[in-house]
């Protein structure tokens, strides 16, 4: 018996615990979004620029944010650095004058208990399991074995119903699945999860929609996505009252960046996202966590190429990542204040 415990003891001293690291969960900020009508930017990172301008818009905006990592991310980045990556992420905002940051560092799309399981270790505040694909029954199980374990640690959990169409890292899937919403409540209860990602719509990746299931602007040429199933929304929203939900795959693949991308060497015809028009009135329901990477990606990549074609002898990266970063800067601050209204919602904003 002592030795168990002793065993048990360097387990859980072992642990990174993300209070330790200044971080939050997301349940606070969510029942504050739900009811003042706005939605929590979950941004994904890969690199130190994107951290950095998440962490700038973020900070000067006063606005609470998610900081996300997919389990490609974190073996890019190294889970060891990310924990103080993320810790570092803090001390930067303060550092900016924003004195009581809300921060969460979230795992999205984990595919694993064992994946959810070791970030939790690692001091993420907030981890998903994706059972989407796995049927429903296999999908319930999975979700509650993750939430029971980072309940333990008070670390939030997001599930998902429902299958979203594109390409994100290592998730991949054809077509698409609205959630059904008839299974929602007994999902919900039976798992125990904090917040829930839906399919009414949206799709990972830059090609979020075909164009043959876009019309064509007959003044601009440009491909005009069909509109969000907010039928389907509404009628999860009467099943699950008050309950935080989640869209992924929201980014709106802003035509400028494209533009620059093909005029400068890149190559991505029919490149098509979600009207920002659309997730400014999700953003008001029980959406309350809106997840955006395709957009930082092309920001970055639009600001690169463009340096490269114009001083084709650059080779310091200072110098083309710092546009990159300011680039990014700017698309951050615009969703923080025009698509998702979550500006100076931080719960203290001295």
């Amino acid at each position: 018996m002592r030795i168990k415990s002793s065993i048990n003891f360097i387990y859980y001293n072992s642990m990174v615990n993300y209070k330790d690291l200044g971080l939050v969960n997301t349940r606070d900020m969510f029942k504050r979004a739900i009811n003042g009508g706005y939605a929590i930017p979950a941004f994904n990172f890969n690199n130190m620029e994107q951290l950095q301008a998440i962490i700038k818009a973020s900070s000067d905006l006063r606005s609470p944010v998610i900081l996300q990592v997919s389990k490609g991310a974190r073996n890019y980045a190294n889970q060891t650095l990310l924990r103080y990556m993320a810790q570092g992420a803090v001390e930067y905002a303060k550092e900016l004058g924003c004195h009581h940051p809300e921060i969460s560092l979230h795992l999205d799309h984990g595919d694993s208990f064992e994946l959810c399981k070791s970030c939790v270790d690692m001091g993420f505040s907030s981890v998903m399991i994706d059972g989407s694909a796995l049927p429903y029954e296999e999908n319930i199980a999975l979700t509650k074995k993750v939430v029971e374990y980072a309940h333990q640690f008070d670390v939030t959990v997001e599930g998902e119903l429902g299958v979203l169409a594109g390409v994100e890292d290592e998730v991949v899937a054809e077509e698409s699945h609205y959630t059904q919403p008839e299974e929602v409540i007994d999902f919900v209860t039976r798992t125990g999860v904090d917040s829930l990602a839906i399919s009414i719509g949206t799709s990972h990746g830059a090609y979020k929609f075909t164009p043959a299931q876009c019309t064509r602007d007959p003044q601009t040429g440009r491909l005009v996505p069909p509109p969000l199933a907010f039928d389907v929304l509404d009628a999860i929203m009467e099943k699950l009252p008050g309950f935080p939900i989640v869209l992924h795959g929201s980014s709106s693949v802003p035509q400028e960046y494209v533009d620059i991308i093909n005029a400068n060497g890149g190559k991505l015809p029919d490149a098509v996202g979600i009207p920002e028009e659309q997730l400014r009135k999700a953003s008001k329901s029980a959406v309350c966590k809106i997840n955006i990477d395709s957009d930082s990606r092309l920001a970055f990549t639009a600001a690169v190429r463009k340096v490269f074609a114009e001083k084709p002898g650059e080779f310091d990266p200072r110098k083309y990542c710092g546009p990159a970063r300011d680039l990014m800067i700017e698309l951050y601050s615009h969703k923080i204040k025009e698509v998702l209204g979550s500006d100076g919602k931080l719960a203290n904003c001295d």
